[in-house]
Order: structure tokens, then sequence, then C-alpha cells
């Protein structure tokens, strides 16, 4: 039996997605190129499962499913993007994430490890970062996957001229720690058939629990550029084990879609009062959280959260202003005190809820500078969880660098203007506040514009206070941060100190002027070796951001540019502190001596990491303040 319109009750159908002619059509089902192109959408498994515990147990998961990918006759321009099947935290789907990032996440959340989601993508349009445009790929947290394999060799063609159905197995050893990925071509799906012994497209050892959330959902999500294609989904069965619940229930979920079997879902007696039981505990609040709250110096207000709830429309889609691993910020208007202002709404599951809450609050009540985002208050009623900031009106400034040609750029003096003003707001967090505390996630979608343009940099979400370290409320595995902007220690360490936040405010720096992201391939090189590259050949103003048209200062643009090198430097002894970084900025200070080809990195030893004062690493736990 297919895929009937009445599923809709089974699943979360997000954006362009639907159910439509026996699929689940993840892009849209159109004959009408203009409707099909650059789209994204997911369809997921209406309720989260459980997919690891606090016990350090990781269930096991096998599921199948049958995929026709479908090229559309008009497309002048080849075939794509692609689809994948995935886990994600939760029901939002990225905005922006068409085109080549196939609706996992979007230019400004790639590769962040609050993302929490995996999937296995298969792949039809081939990217800088694609060894071609017909493979499949095990992606962590962003499009780049960590593993890619061509299905050219195989005999398989992802989109071939006639249209094909292809049966995908994907089997996850909870105990061992493995992920095995299975794929052939075959015209009629039997969803009951076993998965063949080979071909074994990906096998990964993976530990699910350092990525995922301890509840996802699963399911599908793709998109399409100005190449289009459909993604249809005609059949999937899921067998996940179901881990024990808080009295030792241990239950088994199968659930089976599509092609002919009905949906089982196997519940074993008295899930349901605990379900119950565990909601009115939920709906009380925490006297320990209300205790710590009234324990804060310098208490912040508290807002009633009927306020907050008429604020922002209900927290109205239409209102939200961006998401992260741990929660969703929406735009509100307190009517009574014509006072705008972002709510963040805390997203986890309750008790990492209550943990992000505390984290964030804790640290970042008593920061005060002109060049953060100021927290205005918290909220917490009935288990919910809010956090109250000024309003930024000018949003955040990735959205002014890469702008559409509709859009003006942003005028030098202001790029200038919004550098200077992160470098003295991280000089006061590292220095000059009295808890020390390390940012983690520099970029440009962090750093918040106030309605003078002037820098202000937010989202603490990976942040944590050096000498706080014991006391840490939230725990994060892995290396946090966005790929391009993590320092190359942190990737031999997982840790974070001031100088890995110096080089992403090196990131950063180059990303401002040159008007390139850190991951962008320039020829052959990215962004930082390209620079680097045309500092050696003594052209390195040629970087400059070509939107500017040569309307720039060109002594302060070749002074950024050698800054943000130094800034990179991949040694962190070598990168300059945040006292130097600002006498730079302000022209008071020469440049250090940036060596015409960039360095390699080295490994310092134990003593000379422990001689250094100012490269306190911080441990694994992880304080998270987010805006």
């Amino acid at each position: 039996m297919p895929f009937k319109k009445s599923d809709h009750n089974r699943f979360e159908v997000l954006e362009s997605a639907s159910i439509n002619n026996g699929a689940l059509q993840v892009t849209p089902d159109s004959d009408e190129i203009r409707y099909l192109s650059e789209k994204s959408g997911r369809i997921l498994w209406k309720d989260r499962i459980k997919l690891h515990d606090k016990k350090a147990k990781v269930a096991s998961f096998n599921t199948s499913f049958f995929i026709n990918i479908q090229n559309h006759s008009n497309s002048t321009s080849g075939h794509g993007e692609g689809m994948a099947f995935v886990i994600v935290p939760n029901l939002d789907l990225p905005p922006d994430s068409e085109g080549q990032y196939l609706g996992l996440t979007n230019a400004a959340t790639d590769g962040n490890a609050t993302n929490q989601l995996l999937a296995i993508e298969f792949d039809t349009f081939k990217q800088d970062f694609d060894p071609d445009d017909n493979h499949i790929g095990l992606n962590i947290n962003s499009v780049l996957s960590i593993q890619n394999v061509p299905l050219s060799n195989s005999g398989l063609q992802l989109v071939p001229e006639s249209p094909k159905n292809f049966t995908i197995w994907v089997q996850y050893d909870g105990v061992n720690k493995t992920l095995q990925v299975f794929m052939v071509d075959e015209e009629n799906p039997v969803p009951t058939k076993p998965r063949p012994s080979n071909p074994v497209m990906i096998q990964q050892n993976l530990d699910i629990a350092k990525i995922v959330n301890e509840r996802s959902y699963l399911g599908f999500a793709a998109s399409t550029g100005s190449a289009v294609e459909k993604h249809c989904v005609l059949g999937w069965n899921l067998t996940v084990e179901k881990l024990p619940e808080d009295e030792g229930l241990v239950i088994e979920a199968k659930i089976a879609l599509g092609v002919g079997v009905p949906l089982l879902v196997i519940l074993l007696a008295g899930w349901w009062g605990q379900r119950v039981r565990h909601k009115k505990y939920e709906t009380a609040n925490d006297p320990t959280i209300l205790g710590t709250l009234k324990s804060l110096p310098d208490t912040p207000r508290e807002f009633r959260f009927g306020d907050l709830k008429a604020a922002t429309d209900n927290f109205n889609e239409k209102n939200k202003l961006g998401q992260g691993g741990f929660g969703v910020v929406y735009k509100g208007v307190l009517s009574k005190e014509s006072l705008e202002i972002a709510v963040k709404r805390f997203s986890r599951d309750n008790v990492k809820s209550k943990d992000d809450f505390l984290a964030e609050l804790t640290i970042i009540n008593r920061l005060r500078h002109k060049n953060l985002v100021k927290l205005l208050g918290w909220c917490y009623e009935n288990g919910k969880l809010l956090l109250v900031y000024e309003y930024m009106p000018n949003g955040s400034l990735d959205t002014h660098i890469f702008c559409g040609p509709e859009k003006a750029t942003l005028r030098w003096d202001l790029r200038y203007q919004i550098i200077s003003g992160v470098a003295s707001a991280l000089h006061y967090v590292h220095n000059e506040y009295d808890q020390k505390v390390v940012h983690r996630d520099l970029k440009a979608s962090n750093i918040m514009l106030d309605s003078g343009f002037n820098g202000r940099l937010g989202d603490f979400g990976l942040a944590r206070a050096i000498e706080n370290g014991k006391t840490s409320y939230a725990e994060l595995e892995g290396v946090p941060g966005t790929l391009g902007y993590i320092a190359p220690e942190c990737l031999h360490t997982g840790k974070a100190t001031r100088e890995s936040d110096i080089y992403g405010f090196g990131a950063v720096v180059l990303e401002v002027v040159c008007g390139q992201r850190p991951w962008t391939k320039i020829g052959k090189f990215f962004l930082v070796d390209w620079v680097w590259s045309l500092h050696r050949e003594r052209r390195i103003l040629e970087a400059v951001d070509e939107r500017l048209r040569g309307d720039y200062v060109a002594e302060e643009a070749e002074r950024l540019l050698l800054l943000g090198l130094a800034c990179s430097h991949p040694n962190a002894s070598e990168r300059p502190k945040t006292q130097a970084i600002l006498q730079i900025a302000s022209g008071s200070l020469p440049v250090p001596y940036v060596p015409p080809f960039r360095p390699a990195f080295m490994w310092p030893s134990a003593g000379a990491v422990e001689g250094n004062a100012d490269s306190e690493y911080t441990d694994d736990l992880t304080v998270t303040i987010s805006h």
C-alpha cells in the first residue's frame, strides 16, 4: 500500500515537502520548473526517538528505505542537488537551506556542533568540496562529508536517464559503535527483503551519543538549486532498540511505512503512565533553579511568560530571528514599554534546557560592555525557560557581508568600525571581566549590529568561564565550534583557549575584509591560504572585497589583512594578544611580522602549555551562553 495523504498525521512535513502520488515528496512534486528550483524540505517521523541515555547506553537501529530521484525533463542545467536520510534534534528546517545545503544546514550554521545532526547524503550535484555529482556521503553537522563514496565504480547512477528505484539499508550497532550503509538498485523494492552482505558503501566507527541529541527525529531532507529534480521516498522501515525508561522498561519500537506494509508501533504496558507522571513533573518549577536565580548578583529582571507570549505573538514563526542547538530566538515588542526585544526559548529536553539556561544566565548576567549584546532578563514559569535580550535592529554581520545583489554591500568604514568593536569586546571577556570568558564560536553570524552598525558580540552558546571549569552546568562532547574558525590545536586537544578565540577572530577579520567565507575555495586555496599567497606575492590588497569597487582605505585594509593572518597563525603562541590587537586596529601599534609562507602547525610540549598563563585550557565541561 503506497503512502496516502492521510499519513500526514504520522509525519512532520516541513516547508516544500508533501505526501503525494503514493510517496513522500521531500521537495516539490510539480512538472513546472519554476516551482522546483531553490527549494528545501524535510519529512520526519512525528515523534522523537531516544537514541542514547545518561548511562552511556546507545540504541542500535536498522532502517531501510526506497528512493527515486527523478531528473526534470525541462531542466537545462543538469540535476541537483540531492537528498539525505537524517537524524536531527528538532523540527525546524534551517532557513536558506536550499542548493548545496540539502535541507540540512545553511551558510550560517554549517559545521556548527550545536546542529547535532547526522546524515547519509545522496548527492547529485558537484560542489567544490564534492568528489563528483553521483556519490553518497556521511555528514556530521555539515554538508562537508567526513566520508564520500563515488557510485559510478559500482555501476549505480542516482539520476539515470530512465527512473530507477534504489534500496538503502542503514545499520547502526550501539554496542560496538559502528555504522554501515548498503545500497542496491532494483525495479520493484520489497520492504521485507533483508539487506545484502555487500556492497558496503559506508563503514564507520561512530559514537552517535557524541553527535545527536538524546532524543532525535529521524527522516529525510532534500534540496534543489538552479538545477532541479524530484526526491521521492517510496517506502520506509525502521526498527529502533528502545532504551530503558525510568522504571527499567525495555521497549522495541518498529515502524514500517509504505509499499504494502502497515504502520506498527509496539509499546509495553505502563509506559503511558510514566509519560503522564513525567509531564506532571515538568509542569512544576524546579526550586533549585529558582533559588539560583534569586541568588544571582545584580539579579536581572524577571519577565512574565504571558507578557513574552504576547510580545512574540505566541512565538509566531514570522517573528523567528534564528535558532541554534540550544533554542530558538524570536523578535518581540513589549507594547506597554514600546520596547523591542529578542526572546530566546530553550528547546532541548527538560534537564538539558535547565543546564543550558543556568549556564548562560550565570555568566552573561554580569557582562557589561558596549560591544556585547545585553541581557535584559529571564522568565521561568511552568517549566518554560526563556532569556530576554536587547534587540539588534540590523541583524547579524554575515547578512550584510554576504547579501544578494539587490542589497548594497556594507561600506568600508562600517566594516572597520565593526572589527574594532568586536576586538574591544573580546579583550573585555578575555582580560577585563573577572571570570575570564572564552567564547569558542567567533564568526560573522554571531556578531550582531545595533542601529548605528556597531558590532555586538553575541551568541555565547559555546562559551565558558576559564576559572569555573569544575562548576560548569552543561556538557558538550567533541570539538564545538564551526569549521573554518576552529584553531588547529583544538582539533588535537578538544579544548579551548584565549588563543583559539584569537584564531576565530582572525577568520572573522579576513571574512569581513575579503567578503568570503573561511571555507570558500579560491582557485586551489581556502581563504586564509589565498590571502597568504597574495601577501607572499606583495599583492595582498587584491584580497579586498570586489563589491567595495575600490572604495576603501588601502592602509587600513592592508593593516587588517595582515592582522587577520597574524591571528590565523597555526601556532597559538605566535598569535597576538587582544591588547595588541586593539592597538593594531587603532593604528597605534604596527602589525607583527607575518612570514611570506604560512607556517606549519607545531604541537607545543606539555611544559610549554602549562608555563603559559594565557594558554589556560578549558576542560571538557562547557558553560553555555547564547543570544
